[in-house]
């Protein structure tokens, strides 16, 4: 491998040799690069005589997101809602057969289901699920982190100590949220959800705030989010289209498989946005939507063909058609618009 570029480098060009020389069995020449340049890292963090208390953060996150990608990584065909509620709500509560429902009806479409793994409306939503659709990412607290016996001993259950990485986790591995009536832990993952989809820093995902029929949970959230942050120019009016509100398990989980119907995924390639599709537009689509989302493009129009040459790592992805055009990397509540448009069309 050609010596690393001075920004990676251990300054040591024997190090550095040795280094490389570990990576050259595994991957590809991206995966060795980064292999090489995350022991690099690990080396500078011992020349910087880098804090103990630094090191055990480091190393416990380290080992926490590797156990957890390895979990994960046979089901990573498979689409993944992360599941949002209070741990404390009884069976009594409205919300919890909601979430129940929910649950099944994900695993009925071919769903997994992620949640917290505790009791509550997690549990609700487990059950709901089954045990082999269902993942748990549970916390270590010194409260209310017992597993939910759904989950508990599962192969799939996986113990968390920081929540920053529990929360990469939740958003890394799903395809959607869906949030029950819940505390400071529900809003603060759906919090992260909005602002994640809204800076362009996720892939488009449905957010959706799930109530009993005739619930008022989160009606005065979604007010707040309309007179202040909207009307008050702290998000502009599109960002409205990044989350939905349902008040039944059956309008939640329309709409998340509505928001796949047509769209599949999304991949940057140079300045390219490539959107992959489960299906070919019809004729004259994309004359449509270049018109009515001209304020996406940096430049040119909207345009159906196939795979890039850059997309060669995504064969199981090769033969899904494409909408390509140059996005102007700022409007992502545009861009959930223009979803919504295409699973219209």
């Amino acid at each position: 491998m050609a010596r690393l570029p001075r920004l990676y480098s251990t300054h040591n060009a024997a190090i550095d040799a040795k280094i490389a020389e570990l990576t050259v069995p595994f991957g590809d020449l991206l995966d060795q690069r980064l292999l090489t340049e995350m022991i690099v890292s690990v080396y500078r963090l011992g020349k910087d005589a880098s804090a103990t208390g630094d090191l055990k953060i480091l190393n416990a996150a380290l080992k926490e997101l590797t156990y957890a990608f390895r979990i994960f990584r046979p089901y990573r065909d498979v689409r993944k809602v992360a599941l949002f509620g209070s741990a404390r709500l009884s069976r009594e509560h409205p919300a919890y057969p909601v979430a129940k429902a929910f649950g099944q009806l994900m695993t009925k479409a071919g769903w997994m289901t992620i949640t917290g793994a505790a009791s509550g409306i997690m549990k609700a939503g487990h059950e709901g699920a089954g045990r082999a659709a269902s993942f748990g990412l549970n916390i270590r607290l010194p409260f209310e982190q017992e597993a939910n016996p759904v989950i508990a001993k599962d192969t799939k259950l996986i113990n968390c100590k920081y929540f920053f990485t529990r929360k990469l986790l939740f958003i890394k591995e799903s395809h959607a949220t869906a949030l029950f009536p819940g505390g400071f832990g529900t809003l603060d993952e759906g919090f992260e959800s909005l602002t994640l989809v809204q800076t362009g820093k996720s892939d488009p995902r449905p957010v959706v705030f799930v109530d009993a029929p005739g619930g008022t949970f989160w009606k005065p959230l979604l007010k707040f989010f309309d007179q202040q942050l909207t009307q008050g120019g702290m998000i502009s009016s599109s960002d409205n289209s990044i989350c939905d509100i349902a008040y039944s398990a059956e309008e939640a989980a329309k709409t998340i498989l509505r928001f796949y119907s047509t769209y599949h995924s999304l991949r940057y390639v140079g300045d390219k946005l490539v959107l992959r599709l489960q299906h070919p537009l019809p004729e004259g689509a994309t004359a449509t939507l270049t018109k009515e989302f001209a304020d996406l493009l940096s430049a040119g129009t909207i345009q159906q063909g196939t795979a890039l040459p850059e997309e060669a790592d995504e064969p199981l992805l090769e033969k899904l058609p494409r909408l390509i055009f140059t996005f102007n990397r700022q409007q992502f509540g545009r861009l959930i618009d223009l979803i919504h448009r295409i699973n219209e069309l």
